[in-house]
This record gives C-alpha cells, structure tokens and sequence, in this order.
C-alpha cells in the first residue's frame, strides 16, 4: 500500500485510540445503542452520519463521560475509561451552541480551562497565541464574544477546546448555526486544523455532505446500530445496503428479481413488460433471489434516441426538471410509473434545455454502473 495514504484501519498492527466493545446504553426500555462495536484510530476526523435518534448523540456522551454504558466497555489508548469522570479524560468537547462565556473577551474564553488547570502565566499565554494564530483570531483577541460573527465564535470555541491538546475532541453538530456557504468554509478550516494539530477528532452530523468532506472515515448508524463504517468514497460507491444507499447523496433503487447470466453478472426481472436490466455483482445471489440495484443519478446517460448497444436501456417520458446551476437532474417517468432520475452536468451555458418537460427520452447505464444490493 503506498505509505501516503492514512488509512491506519487497514493495518493490523495499528492499535486504534478509541475501542467500544460490545457497548450497549439503555435509558429505561428504551435502547439507544445496541451491541456496538467500533475502533477509531488516532489522527482520525471519525463522522457519525444518520438521522436524529440513531444514537450518534449518545455515542459522543458516552465517550465525552457525560453518560456511562448500561454494557460494555470504552477504551482510550487502551484504558478502560468508564470509571473514569468527565474532567479527567482527556477528551473535549465543543458544544453545538459553542457556550462561550460572554462577558469574557476572546484571549479570556481560550485561556479559562488552562487557567482553571493552573499553567504557569507565561506558558498559558504562549499556549493562547498559538490557538489564536492556528484559528486566524489574532485581531479579535480583545473582543467580547457579542462582536464577532458567528464563524468567529466558532473558531474560539474550537480554539477554546483545543487549549489544553486533548487527545480526542468531540464536536457536536458544530456547523449548524452557519449558513450553507460559511459551513462549506469552515469545513475545509476544520480540517486543515485537525491535520496541523495532528488531534483525533470525532463528528456528530446529520448533514451527509458534510460528513462526506471532512472525515477520513464515516459511520453510518440507524437504532443505535452501525450500518456500515467505511471512508466516504466507498460509502458512496459501495454501499451495503439499501439503507446507506438511500442515505447518502440521490439513487435510484430498482427492485426485482436476480438470475445469474455468467460470472458475477445478473439478469435482473423488475417490470411487467420492461426488458431485464444487466448488472454485475461480486456478491452472489441465487436465481430468484429479490435484488435492488442501487445506481447514481450521475451514472445513467439521458438521450433522444434510443442508444447504440448499451447493457440497460428504458425508454420513458420527462417528468421533472430540477436545474442546480452545475447540473439539471431529469425525473423520467417509465411506462409502469416509475421514476428514475438521470442527471446531466452543465458544462456549456445554455440557451436551451436539450429536453423539456413531456419528451420522451431513453435512459442508459453499463453493467458496472450501480451496485446491486440484498437488502
């Protein structure tokens, strides 16, 4: 494997930072996460992606000590740190709200956990300057919180939390009080932060573009269960299942039945009157078996003729237009009333749409397009 690439969870010898073991939180009857197990390495931007109630929320509790599992275990660098009281971990965690204290200015906000740890006078000021400076503060470190903007306060919490190097902080839904264009920013500002501090950091997001940008690696949960952990491209491209397709991004998910039409390629039977579809698969099914081929907008080519020797070919009629600037996504509607999207980059600007609402139209994809799923 090229040494460049950071992927210590392909490497046995790497012992992860962070180990639940077989962890499970019960509030009541209630069970908010449920035999889990997951190991987070260090120098990790770690995301945990899904809607709200998945248990991601409690997931962070658990490792900030603001909860203690019902079972199981929590490991820091090998310790059980269960026992061990919220202050004394070393782990921090910024607040959604970023509680920063407001009469204090903003030298004041990043110095008060050092101050409370009691770091000799000149090392607590040369340790505020350097988060000043790693944060882009250094021209408002004499204003109050209530005179910056709200991506400034941001930076100060972030800065606030890092003072004192934990080896793990946690960050609670920490963009979502910014607009869409300052949270794009200040994605990338998170990032290049966690890299030159080299800290472990762990997201809390329900926003999948946003775990898709910042994380080295991205679980998604559903009921307090692990769906699937994996780096965001391969959650993307290769989801395993039909959950984590339909979570991330826009798919299109055709249902029918599979029979294999030679090695790891599938005939799929999905529409009364439709020709089957063609799709390959490393996973085997059995003849028979119900499939769902899973496949990107992107993937799927939208024309007026019907193509030249494509492996999938359907013909329907437009339905639907969403133009996002960059792209224009089709919704075409099939004989049997099904929908498929197909989208089309914008490269040239147009004068013209190449199709409108009611032309029939043929959609195309290969064989290797989408994934064929089980569940």
């Amino acid at each position: 494997m090229n040494s460049t690439v950071f992927a210590p969870w392909d490497d046995p010898q790497e012992k992860p930072l962070i180990r639940f073991r077989n962890v499970t939180k019960r509030f009541g009857d209630f069970t908010a996460i449920d035999n889990l197990s997951l190991d987070i390495y260090q120098r990790e931007f770690f995301a945990l992606l899904g809607p709200s109630g998945c248990g991601k929320t409690t997931m962070m509790r658990l490792l900030a000590g603001f909860d203690n599992p019902t079972e199981g275990r929590i490991e820091l660098s090998g310790q059980n740190i269960v026992p061990v009281p919220p202050n004394k971990r070393a782990v921090n965690m910024m607040f959604q709200s970023y509680a920063l204290f407001p009469h204090l200015s903003v030298w004041d906000n990043i110095a008060f956990g050092l101050r409370r740890d009691n770091m000799p006078k000149h090392d607590l000021a040369d340790r505020v300057e350097e988060m000043l400076k790693l944060t882009r503060l250094e021209k408002f470190a004499r204003r109050k919180p209530h005179q910056i903007s709200g991506g400034q306060r941001q930076r100060v919490a972030l800065a606030r939390s890092l003072a004192k190097a934990p080896k793990l902080l946690l960050l609670d839904e920490p963009l979502g009080a910014l607009d869409k264009k300052l949270r794009q920013d200040t994605q990338f500002e998170l990032m290049d932060i966690q890299e030159k501090t080299g800290t472990t950091f762990v997201i809390v997001t329900h926003d999948q573009e946003e775990a898709m940008t910042v994380a080295s690696r991205v679980a998604v949960m559903d009921e307090g269960k692990l769906i699937q952990v994996a780096t965001p491209d391969r959650i993307y491209e290769n989801p395993e299942s039909v959950y984590v397709a339909d979570f991330i991004g826009d798919v299109n998910i055709i249902e029918g039945r599979a029979s294999a039409q030679g090695e790891d390629t599938y005939r799929i039977d999905w529409a009364e009157g439709q020709a089957p579809l063609l799709a390959t698969s490393p996973r085997p099914f059995s003849d028979g078996d119900t499939c769902h081929l899973a496949i990107r907008p992107e993937k799927i080519t939208i024309s007026a003729d019907r193509p030249e020797d494509a492996a999938n070919a359907v013909q329907g009629k437009v339905h639907d237009i969403a133009y996002l600037g960059n792209l224009s996504t089709y919704h075409v509607e099939l004989a049997s009333g099904a929908i498929i999207k197909a989208q089309t980059a914008n490269t040239r600007r147009i004068s013209r749409r190449s199709f409108t609402w009611e032309d029939p139209v043929w959609l195309s994809w290969t064989a290797t397009a989408g994934v064929l799923l089980a569940n």
